[in-house]
């Protein structure tokens, strides 16, 4: 009898371990919902997104499986853009994937809940959206292209080399990051006792006119200074 009793009491157990297994197998997969909004448009911008896709497929997030996927693209149109925000936090999105300024910049005025991961934001903390780089806080993190300390960097090095060196033209691109780079190169350049002078890289014809200027003002004081002598 006690036989039977311990017989029946397996019987049981597996007929519960049976049916807790076919309940895990009929349980539906979690479904992510991941949205992604860049700010620019084009063959680079294209090319960001397949890669990203690419990125989650070899981490095993597959489209239609696990996880469904919101893309917009802004094309840079800021309203456009702004309306695209708005679009993916209604989703209700697990997490936003934010390409570029503009974009993280939209999703920020738009949640201050949605987690969001921003790529080539050129000064996230200057443009107010992470506390620090160590410690970004709030509900963005990300990645930054520069860290504008480095422009001052670049003229410290450039003193060691050339000790002399009282006059310097800085070749940027009039964008966000060269104006914050010239920005960290300028604020470092009086106690070096260097005049920094910024060219603008718009075009061959304007880059050869301020080069020559430059040339010209040092030839100048040169002159001047060999007077004074």
């Amino acid at each position: 009898m006690a036989i039977n009793i311990r017989r029946r009491e397996f019987i049981v157990a597996l007929g519960g371990v049976g049916a807790a297994f076919v309940a895990q197998a009929q349980r539906p997969k979690v479904m992510r919902r991941v949205g992604v909004l860049t700010g620019a448009f084009g063959p680079d911008s294209n090319a960001r997104v397949a890669v990203f896709l690419q990125a989650l497929a070899q981490l095993g997030w597959m489209e239609g499986q696990n996880v469904r996927l919101e893309i917009r693209q802004g094309g840079g149109n800021f309203d456009t853009i702004r309306k695209y925000a708005a679009e993916l936090v209604a989703l209700d999105a697990d997490v936003i994937m934010a390409v570029g300024g503009s974009a993280t910049g939209s999703l920020l005025q738009t949640t201050r809940t949605v987690p969001i991961v921003f790529a080539i934001v050129p000064d996230p903390v200057g443009s107010g959206f992470v506390e620090s780089l160590s410690r970004p806080g709030g509900n963005a993190t990300g990645f930054t292209q520069f860290e504008y300390g480095l422009g001052g960097k670049w003229l410290e090095l450039l003193k060691e080399a050339v000790p002399g060196v009282a006059s310097v033209a800085i070749l940027r691109e009039h964008t966000p990051a060269g104006v914050g780079q010239f920005a960290a190169i300028q604020a470092l350049a009086p106690s070096l006792a260097i005049e920094v002078r910024p060219i603008n890289l718009k075009d061959a014809a304007e880059i050869n006119r301020d080069l020559c200027t430059c040339a010209q003002t040092r030839a100048d004081r040169g002159v001047e200074h060999d007077r004074a002598r």
